[in-house]
């Protein structure tokens, strides 16, 4: 019986199935394989059969059959050292599911016997596919299985195979396909904006545009729009005007650049004061300046507040020479203004206002909300009003440039031609229409800002012309 040494010497192998969970969530986990019960091999089975087979040769070959005290004790320990390693008890193994179990099997209390009955991995149901995900391996997140290649991008429907990925609601992403769906770029430099040393996203935002950027950008000298206030993009190209500010292109498109050009829009605000009852019976000269003009005037006048940091109009009272700006200069290559034309003008005096100027190169809602507020400053003066506190002249001046604004935007609305220039136009100058009413309610300064919000109350309570009479009376906004 030397075959039951060879049986001996492979009694010890154990064999293992593993599956691995692979957990692929916003912190990395361990690979954790899981271990079925132990089985006889059919390597085994095959080295059992061949070495009966020897044994019975031997015992049939004559002359070769001798029967040896020490050799059959040595076969019986080896035998009932076989039948020991045999009923050794496998490890505990949890019990298969119930549609799994084997009635005929035999369960000696936590005692798992696997080997009469054949346990299948394939109870798992894929997320993805809702298919049977079987032996191999499977990913175990978001609280399901999946096949690997099931598990998938939302964004770019690719196969999540990096070791964390990112969530936004219930859908899974790679952490790169997040970032460029949802980490917020720079309008101005196109790159991502970068996290701060709190590892946060910091950007700046312009509170009526929603244009978002870089900090740095407020400090690296990138240029505004002069109108808008739009900062500029990279891949944009502004206009610069003479007088050293930059003109977007949008704004350009409707801007006034000269005195003649205004005209027709000065005419447009005194048909709007005289549907309020409020004509202006003398004339009063309208000029289009540069920057350097208007302050050169601003200097020399002796009364009124002007808004800071920059002033874009006047109404003057004084006696002045004035440089004006004539002709509209044509933009050469690369944009920049070409042959501009401007002469001097002399003020003088014939009444309590002397003239008006306005900053040249503004778009039309925006100088004829300039002019709206001048105006209003002669209309007081030639009416013979005391002087104010400026918070109430200011602020009824303030309240008369968002009233036009109001009957420019609503007769853009309801203007209903078709296939013309204008209306191409339409959607951007109602936009920026909103946007000169938005600063006008948005201002806070004490003057201006604190001004108009008190004046526009007296006028929703009281009506216009009732508060107009008190503040003449009592040099206050009724209450």
């Amino acid at each position: 019986m030397g075959w039951l040494s060879k049986i001996f010497k492979g009694s010890d192998h154990n064999i293992s199935e593993g599956h691995y969970h692979e957990n692929y969530e916003e912190k990395p986990n361990v690979y954790a394989p899981s271990a079925s019960g132990d089985v006889w091999p059919e390597q085994e089975d095959e080295e059992m059969d061949r070495a009966i087979a020897l044994s019975l040769l031997e015992e049939s070959q004559p002359g070769k059959h001798v029967i040896d005290e020490s050799q059959l004790q040595e076969d019986e320990q080896l035998a009932r050292a076989l039948q020991e390693s045999l009923n050794i008890e496998s490890p505990p193994a949890p019990p298969p599911p119930p549609q799994y179990r084997n009635p005929n099997a035999y369960h000696p209390g936590n005692i798992y016997q696997p080997a009469p009955v054949h346990f299948p991995m394939g109870f798992r149901i894929c997320a993805g596919c809702n298919n049977e995900i079987g032996a191999g391996r499977f990913l175990h997140c978001l609280n399901a299985y999946w096949h690997p290649e099931c598990f998938r991008c939302h964004a770019c429907n690719l196969p999540i195979a990096d070791y964390e990925f990112s969530m936004s609601g219930n859908y899974p992403y790679h952490k790169t396909c997040y970032k460029d769906r949802y980490h917020p770029k720079c309008d101005v430099c196109k790159h991502f904006i970068p996290t701060n040393l709190a590892g946060l996203i910091e950007y700046r935002a312009h509170p009526f545009w929603n244009q978002k950027y870089c900090p740095t950008h407020e400090h690296d000298n990138t240029p505004r729009c002069c109108s808008c206030e739009r900062m500029e993009p990279q891949d944009t190209g502004y206009v610069p005007l003479n007088d050293g500010r930059k003109l977007c292109l949008e704004c350009l498109d409707s801007a006034v650049m000269d005195t003649s050009l205004c005209q027709p829009l000065y005419m447009d605000i005194q048909q709007f004061y005289e549907s309020l009852n409020m004509k202006v019976e003398q004339y009063v000269p309208l000029l289009l300046v540069e920057r350097q003009a208007l302050n050169e005037a601003r200097e020399g006048e002796k009364n009124g507040h002007y808004h800071m940091p920059e002033t874009r109009g006047l109404c003057l009272s004084e006696e002045q020479t004035i440089s004006q700006v004539l002709r509209t200069p044509r933009f050469g290559g690369g944009q920049r203004p070409m042959d501009m034309i401007t002469e001097p003008y002399k003020l003088i005096r014939r009444c309590d206002v002397t003239a008006i100027l306005i900053l040249y190169g503004l778009p039309r809602l925006l100088t004829g909300s300039i002019l709206a507020h001048e105006m209003m400053h002669a209309w007081m003066r030639l009416k013979g009003y005391q002087p104010l506190s400026q918070d109430v002249e200011e602020g009824i001046c303030q309240v008369m440039a968002h009233m036009w604004l109001d009957t420019q935007l609503n007769f853009e609305s309801s203007s209903s031609s078709t296939g013309s220039r204008a209306d191409s136009r339409a959607p951007f100058d109602k936009k920026l229409g909103s946007f000169f009413k938005h600063q006008i309610e948005s201002d806070s300064s004490p003057v201006y800002g604190d001004g108009f919000r008190a004046g526009q109350l007296a006028v929703r309570k009281y009506g216009l012309q009732r508060t107009l009479e008190h503040i003449q009376m009592t040099g206050r906004f009724p209450f």
